[in-house]
Formats: C-alpha cells, structure tokens, sequence
C-alpha cells in the first residue's frame, strides 16, 4: 500500500513538472559572437519555446542587414513529451567601430508581450579573416565573384564601350536563387541593354586562370556623354546559397546550410578623354566611329515640275544615333524639302553598326542643268586618334522640257517703247447727236432682287441640313470607325499573346514583342534599343497623354520581371487588358 502511493506520488509529481515546464515562456536573442571585426558578419537569433505573433524586430542601429529575416519552425516529441521551437534568423555587418547595443525584440504569445535582453556588441578595427576552410564566410567569400568587365576604360567621347557583369561560383557553393538588389544607373553616359534571354550557367568559365562556373548577368553598351571622370554605380546582387556545414550525417557526409550572401561588382571610375581640338574639320558634328558617306540621286535626268530625291547616307560602327548628317547644297532654282530620317541600326556588344540616312525631295522650276555641289562629312577615328574627311561625288541633273529661268526678265527689257501720235480721227468715236428712250419704271416687289432675298433663307437652311446630315454625322462616324480600327490594331498586337494565355513565359515575350512592334509600326522607331524611360519620353513628345504613357511602360517592365518572378493568372489577365487599352488609347490620340 506505501508503495502505491509512493508511485502515485512521483507519477504525480512528474507530470506537474512537466505541466510547469511546457506552460514556461522562454524568447531570447542570441548571437553568433560578442567581439567582431568591422569587416565580419553578426548572425542574431531570436529563438522562442511557444508560437507567437507580431514580432518586432529591434531597429538594429549601427548594423547593416545583409539577409533576414530568416524563419525555421521545429516540433518533436521525446518520450511523449511535446518540444516546439521558432526562430527568427539575421546576418548583420557593423557600420562604425566601437561598442554597439542590440536593442530588444518583441513578440506576443497567449496575449503577453515578451522582449529579448539587450546585448552589447564590441566592434573592432578590421580583421584579417583566417584561412579556416570550416568557416562558412570564408568558403563564400573565396568561392563567389561577381565582376564588372570593362571594354575600354579610357574611351574618347561618345566612343562605345561595353560592360558585361559575370557571376563566379564553384564548389562546394550552391545557388538556388538570385535577386538584384541594385541596379546600376548610367546617368552621364548614353546607355542600351542588351537582351540576355534565359540566364545559363557556363561550367568552363575561368577566374584569374582558376575553374568556376560562370554566368552573364547583364551585358550593357554604352557611350559617354561628359568628360572626365565618369562613375558607374554598382550591381549589388542578393543569393540563396547551399553551404557544407561542420556537422556530419549518419553516412560522414556534411550537412548544407542555407544561407544568404550579398555581393557586388563595386563602382567603377570611367576616365573619358576629350576629342582633340586639333586639326578638327568645321563641319564636325560629333561622329565618332569608322564609317562610310555617299549621296546618291534617284533621278539624273526629268522633267521640270517633276520631283527627284537626294540620299545622304553614312554606314559604318560607330554612335550612328548620336550625330547629324550634313545639309545638302542645291542651287536655288531647286526647291528642296525637309529630309526624311531613317536608321537602320544594330547595337551589338561593339557597339552601334548599321547605316543612316537623310531622303531630300527636290522639285526643278525651270529647265537646264544643275549641278549638285560635293557635301562633306567629318568623323574622327578612335583607332588611328585622328579626323577623317569623307568627300561626296560630282553629282549633275538634267531638268528638260519645262520654262527657261529668267526669259520674262529679257521680254520686258528687250521690247522697244514706241510712241504714240495723235492723228485727226482719235476722237471721232464721240456720238455727238443723242438719241433719248423712256425708262420703264419697275416695281422692287416685283424684281429679281426681291425674289432672291425671299429664297436665299430657306435655301441656306437646306445647305445646313445637308452639311449635318452627309459631313458632321460622317465625321463622328468616321472617329467611330477609327476607334474600332484602333481596337482591331490592338487585338492584332496582342492576338499571339493572347494564345498564350496558359505558358507566362510565352504569354510576356509575346506581349513584350507586340509592343515592341506595335510602336514601330506606328511610330517607325526601334523601341528595343531604348530604355523604358526614353520610350515615355518619347511618347510624350508625340503628345501622348502622360499616364497612358507610363501605363505602357508600365507592362513593359512587368514583362521583363516576369522573366525572373512567377505571376498569377490575375496579373497575366491584368497585363494584356492594360497593354491593349494602352495601345487603342495611343492610337486615338496619334
């Protein structure tokens, strides 16, 4: 009997101690170290025995968050005993040396507000970080480079140059996802991206002669626009890495740890050197490249009144988009009208190649034979660092069968001024003897004049009703009509990418590709060259309404995330309704 209750009285005791143990909340902040270098990182976690709700994580003064927060839940039972575990997970670097206090975190739990204790932090002078194969910083930092290449660090003005941005990793590091988190700006220089397409891996890529794999981030042509000293602001990129651990599994393999790692190419200084003012041709209008120039006529013999075109037209590499082609230089008996502009240029990671062109209509007056002077065109050449002049060729028109310049002129001077002699009959039309009739006198009610003004107003309303009816009722119709037409234009567009309704990366870059087109068509520009901000500049220019504008770069830039985020079926939808009623909108107003 004493022994029953002595068991009862232990089962007992035992599982109110178990009760008091699971009914205890514990939440606390622990770090990875207390002493740290002003060049090393700080994991801070905030660990909690129970769930809890709106946790507040402190404002982390004096650190810079690198990744974080982190989450990872854990439960098990030991014994039929309950454990549960939460932890919020952060990696900081110090901003200033000296002793930094992390201040409290909270959170709520069963309706109570719990906070960590402050912990002071002591940050030192920069360290030489050890060589320990074991530690995790060690192992990203000597296994990932993120590099900016520079074509040309001392280019000329407006000389392109290219920078690709590649990422090196090799093992034992595993990427399982990339997110840039800045952006390099290109403000003080003329700047285009070059498409990539889907990113890929490259296992043969070489480092400073060592193996990694290698991947192009972003490649990106550019062409000073200042000079001096030019910066290039960084790309910072965030990864989701895989990293082997100090601990082993049952087999003596190591266990990966996922982690986070922020890198960057770093700023980089662009030393761009002035054009030389020696020896600069008068006619320099700022090419600079290798290139070719001719003029060429369509028509070297026609009638007068009938109209011929002149071609200017420059081919070559170069900043083909970023200067003027000369005025062409005709006599004045031509009327010439204003060019034509025409580019039909590639940008490459070299650079710009292609042709431009400047069609002038010119109409002879008169017949004869009009010779067109020789037009010149200067450029100046970074490879030989020097200007060359490129001259155009004799050129002569034949106009025939029209009026000769200048013959009115010569008919009133050549014709002799005679004089005039009064003779004795000059006078004798005069009738001298008058023969008078009677005026019959003519009643005004009975005139043509009366009747006139009596029919002049009904036939004035039936000139109105005519015009209401067959003109103004035609002209709404007709802006009807456009309408439609500007919707058919837009289901045209988008028609491709409406079929691709179920694959997201099909459906953006058909719909990428319709807009694309569609302002080439429209507007005979190549908006694939351009960035999003030039493109709503340019339409504004062409007095597109300013949010109709941003909506169509709107969806031009969600197209080009959706290449590295998944998107739901709404914001699909969503994007070809606002891109078609983007371009019907357009297409009124232009």
């Amino acid at each position: 009997m004493t022994r029953l209750l002595a068991s009862r009285f232990w089962v007992g005791l035992m599982l109110l101690t178990t009760f008091i143990a699971q009914a205890q909340v514990s939440f606390d902040a622990k770090v990875s170290r207390k002493r740290l270098g002003l060049n090393e990182r700080l994991r801070v976690d905030f660990e909690m025995n129970q769930n809890g709700d709106n946790f507040i994580p402190p404002a982390f003064t004096g650190f810079r968050v690198v990744s974080g927060p982190q989450q990872a839940v854990s439960r098990s039972w030991v014994n039929g005993v309950q454990s549960f575990s939460k932890t919020y997970t952060y990696f900081l670097t110090p901003k200033l040396k000296g002793k930094i206090t992390l201040d409290q975190a909270q959170i709520t739990i069963n309706g109570e507000v719990y906070k960590t204790s402050p912990i002071l932090i002591e940050v030192t002078a920069a360290v030489e970080k050890p060589n320990d194969p074991n530690n995790i910083d060690y192992i990203t930092d000597e296994n990932i480079k993120l590099v900016a290449e520079i074509s040309n660090a001392n280019p000329y003005l407006n000389e392109g140059i290219a920078v690709v941005y590649k990422l090196y990793f090799r093992n034992p590091i595993s990427i399982s996802d990339v997110q840039e988190l800045e952006s390099p700006s290109y403000g003080d220089f003329w700047s285009h991206l070059i498409k990539i397409g889907q990113v890929r891996v490259n296992p043969k890529g070489v480092y400073k002669g060592e193996p990694y794999n290698e991947v192009v981030w972003r490649k990106v042509v550019l062409y000073p626009q200042k000079t001096g000293k030019l910066n290039i602001e960084p790309l910072t990129l965030n990864l989701s890495l895989s990293v082997p651990s100090n601990r082993r599994d049952l087999f003596g393999r190591r266990i990966l740890t996922q982690g986070q790692k922020t890198i960057t190419a770093g700023r980089r200084v662009i030393n761009v050197k002035a054009l030389p003012e020696n020896n600069k041709p008068a006619g320099f209008t700022g090419a600079v490249g290798q290139f070719d120039f001719d003029v060429l006529l369509d028509k070297n013999a026609l009638k007068a009144s009938e109209s011929f075109q002149a071609l200017l037209k420059v081919r070559g590499n170069g900043n083909l988009k970023l200067f003027t082609l000369p005025e062409i230089n005709v006599p004045n008996t031509l009327e010439v009208y204003e060019p034509e502009h025409k580019e039909n240029v590639k940008i490459k990671l070299s650079g710009m190649e292609g042709t431009i062109e400047d069609t002038y209509t010119i109409v002879p007056q008169y017949q004869g034979k009009y010779p067109i002077p020789p037009i010149q065109f200067s450029y100046f050449d970074p490879k030989t660092k020097s200007y060359k002049t490129v001259r155009s060729q004799d050129l002569l028109v034949d106009v025939f069968d029209g009026p000769i310049a200048g013959n009115a002129q010569e008919e009133k001077i050549t014709t002799p001024k005679q004089l005039v002699q009064a003779v004795d009959t000059t006078f004798r039309f005069i009738q001298l003897d008058t023969r008078l009739s009677l005026i019959r006198k003519v009643s005004f009610w009975k005139s043509t004049l009366f009747w006139g003004l009596m029919v002049l107003p009904l036939l004035l309303l039936v000139i109105a009703f005519l015009l209401k009816r067959f003109v103004f009722e035609k002209t709404e119709d007709g802006a009807t009509s456009r309408q439609r037409e500007a919707q058919r234009l837009a289901k045209k567009h988008l028609g491709s990418a409406k079929k691709a309704f179920h694959d997201q990366v099909a459906f953006y870059e058909a719909l990428e590709r319709a807009l694309h087109n569609y302002l080439k068509a429209k507007l005979k520009i190549e908006t694939t060259e351009l960035s999003k901000d030039k493109i709503e500049r340019l339409l504004l220019d062409k007095k597109v309404n300013q949010q109709i504008a941003q909506d169509f770069v709107a969806v031009i830039q969600n197209c080009e995330l959706a290449r590295y985020a998944r998107g739901s079926s709404v914001s699909i939808k969503g994007d070809y309704e606002k891109a078609s009623s983007a371009i019907a909108s357009i297409d009124r107003q232009l």
